[in-house]
């Protein structure tokens, strides 16, 4: 057989343009190295343990029973789209039809894609927040958009949000605020009067809003808010959120969207073509989770703020500046006292120097120079783990 001396389709590359300078993603590459290297994968944000055994025996019972083996509705299974307006009604007062203004997703990854994909044309801008996850970025680009990134910023032991330069990037051609709170990496929650600027913005410039909420139960100092419930947002409004972060189980990839009819019609539109419908028994699953009592949401909270505790402390005392999160179940470090300056390289060069892995914030920017001494450390893992990474890092 003789080899081709070029690559069919001449000299075009393969990978379509708006998705060529993404490359692998950054939690590949850095899993990957961690394997490889025997190292704590600090990383990839995903629990080392499984969720409550209840819910697993609840996804095992509907295997078994061929409760959605085969195709489950479209919008999702009734039972699981009346749990979560349910927890909606439950957590904050909202009120939504689990017919009309329910959709159930693969993950929240899926929702944002769908979101993006089914409310932006080429030339649309879209505000998100950077560092911002990498899969925003992508799907804006899928979308033809533009993205305006609004930088969080270090300020007084955290990142803020600067509210004036909020205001300042809206323009004519925005057509849409990507927002993400709690918010992966930094940790920041944003607080109610935060939240009724960014709604009074939405209102005042008619745009629409759509918001990553996965880490919603995940908030150590305050709660949650969500932006639906402010004046005028939930007509305009996509929430997002998921089962992965809040259960512990993240490989079954069931997410979801609340919003108007209207806004989870469009949203549907473009699910439909990516993967139709997932997750069939796992659906059965999370319905139930979602009834778990109040004393679940307290001990997951307070078991992920101890772990947020040992590993910050741990940080500190190897020579980081930390930005002590107020919700998710990540930290990010600025390694500048330890005489860096390049996160990239200096994730790289870890696993060597202490077998341990970690995440450096500078590809979740634009702009690479705010984010180039940043790195961030998942903690959503065994306390054991964790203080064998905490002494991994003293030798640096």
């Amino acid at each position: 057989m003789t080899p081709m001396s070029a690559p069919v389709g001449g000299d075009r590359p393969f990978l379509n343009r708006r998705l060529a300078a993404f490359g692998t993603t950054i939690f590949a590459e850095m899993s990957a190295l961690a394997a490889r290297t025997g190292s704590i994968n600090l990383g990839q944000g995903f629990p080392d343990t499984d969720g409550p055994a209840q819910i697993a025996e609840a996804a095992s019972r509907a295997v078994l029973t061929g409760q959605g083996n085969q195709y489950p509705p479209g919008p999702g299974i009734a039972e699981l789209r009346t749990a979560i307006a349910a927890h909606q009604q439950r957590f904050y007062g909202l009120g939504y039809d689990p017919d009309s203004e329910v959709l159930v997703t693969a993950g929240a990854t899926e929702a944002i894609a769908a979101c993006l994909l089914a409310l932006l044309e080429p030339g649309d801008e879209v505000i998100a927040l950077e560092p911002y996850y990498d899969s925003y970025a992508a799907c804006i680009a899928m979308a033809g958009a533009t993205r305006v990134p609004v930088t969080l910023r270090p300020h007084g032991g955290a990142f803020a949000l600067d509210l004036d330069e909020l205001r300042a990037a809206v323009t004519p051609r925005t057509r849409l605020l990507l927002l993400n709170t709690p918010h992966n990496p930094t940790g920041t929650v944003l607080t109610p009067d935060e939240l009724a600027a960014i709604a009074a913005l939405a209102v005042e410039r008619d745009l629409l809003v759509v918001t990553d909420e996965v880490y919603e139960h995940l908030v150590f100092e305050g709660s949650h808010t969500p932006l639906a419930g402010f004046p005028g947002m939930r007509e305009r409004t996509v929430t997002i959120s998921s089962a992965g972060k809040t259960y512990s189980f993240t490989g079954w990839k069931v997410g979801w969207i609340t919003a108007p009819p209207e806004l989870v019609s469009a949203v549907r539109s473009a699910k439909q073509f990516l993967t139709y419908v997932s997750s069939g028994p796992f659906q059965y699953a999370i319905a139930e989770a979602l009834h778990l009592p109040d004393a679940y949401y307290d001990a997951l909270r307070a078991d992920l703020a101890a772990k947020r505790d040992i590993l910050a402390d741990g940080l500190a005392a190897a020579g980081f500046q930390v930005f002590r999160p107020r919700g998710t179940y990540f930290i990010t470090t600025d390694i500048t006292p330890l005489g860096e300056k390049d996160g990239l390289a200096f994730c790289r060069a870890l696993p060597e120097r202490c077998e341990v892995v970690a995440i450096p914030n500078q590809v979740f920017y634009d702009d690479k120079a705010a984010g180039a001494t940043q790195v961030r450390w998942a903690f959503c893992k065994k306390t054991e783990v964790l203080e064998e990474a905490v002494e991994r890092l003293r030798r640096l």
